[in-house]
């Protein structure tokens, strides 16, 4: 049987699931963002949790990372897409863009990021390549494919939100290398990796951040419409990369190998 993926993503993207049904999944951390929507994508089963709830109704730093990834595990998912709305740190990174980031810098704060605290019981896990390099690949060869336009690298800043950036903020944080910006990509992306999870970012540019050109900034009206102009290249590229997806073995899933775990995985 092929192994179901994991989709955390915006609530435009269930419909692209055929046979679908709702799943409630308790997780020792509370309830995930939403129903987890199970159905299949080009013949493969796939698991969607919508990321900010069926109406969009939680902000980024309360979303509940952990029951999110806790929830698709317990039903089988090994690997995970997660496209997110960002904001471009670079002028040449226009709108519409698409971006298969590399790295993260982690600029948020407050929120429960990850599964071990247990006193007693450190477990240090392995971040240096927060994404996975085979789901990474994967996505590129298919953007290609498509004739999308497709970045390939380049670090996402994660903030906390709900707030946009200052003119400063932004400017600081291309300084430190950062090339798009967004407010959930952590710490979804560490505890995917305590959970031994394959980890790939798909990036959609709805703006230029604060910092990147004159102006009144952006706004929220402009990101949800700049998001739903570009749904349909996230929609045609995650169709093809979970129909492209194999099953084969990654440094992702040898995460855990050698530590001592405080609690049992689903």
């Amino acid at each position: 049987m092929a192994e179901t993926i994991g989709v955390i993503g915006g609530s435009g993207l269930y419909e692209l699931l055929s046979d679908a049904d709702a799943v409630d999944v308790g997780t020792p951390y509370g309830p995930p963002s939403a129903a987890i929507t199970v159905g299949t994508l080009d013949g493969k089963p796939v698991a969607f949790v919508p990321r900010h709830g069926t109406g969009h109704e939680l902000t980024p730093h309360r979303i509940n990372y952990r029951a999110n990834l806790w929830a698709l595990r317990s039903l089988g998912v090994r690997q995970v897409l997660a496209p997110c709305a960002v904001g471009s740190l670079d002028p040449a990174l226009t709108p519409g863009s698409l971006v298969v980031p590399d790295q993260v810098i982690d600029r948020t704060s407050g929120r429960d990021r990850t599964f071990y605290d247990v006193v007693g019981a450190a477990v240090h896990v392995g971040f240096a390549d927060p994404y996975c390099a085979r789901g990474r690949a994967t996505v590129r060869a298919q953007g290609n494919e498509l004739g999308l336009d497709l970045t390939d690298g380049g670090a996402l800043v994660v903030i906390d939100g709900p707030r946009f950036s200052t003119r400063a903020e932004s400017r600081w944080h291309a300084a430190a290398g950062g090339r798009i910006v967004g407010m959930t990509g952590m710490p979804e992306a560490a505890l995917a990796r305590e959970l031994a999870l394959c980890y790939t970012t798909i990036a959609l540019v709805t703006d230029h951040d604060a910092g990147v050109e004159s102006g009144t900034g952006v706004t929220q009206a402009q990101v949800l419409e700049a998001f739903a102009a570009g749904l349909d290249d996230v929609r045609r590229l995650l169709s093809a990369t979970v129909g492209s997806l194999g099953s084969g073995d990654c440094e992702c899933r040898h995460a855990l190998d050698g530590l001592k775990l405080p609690i049992e995985l689903p």
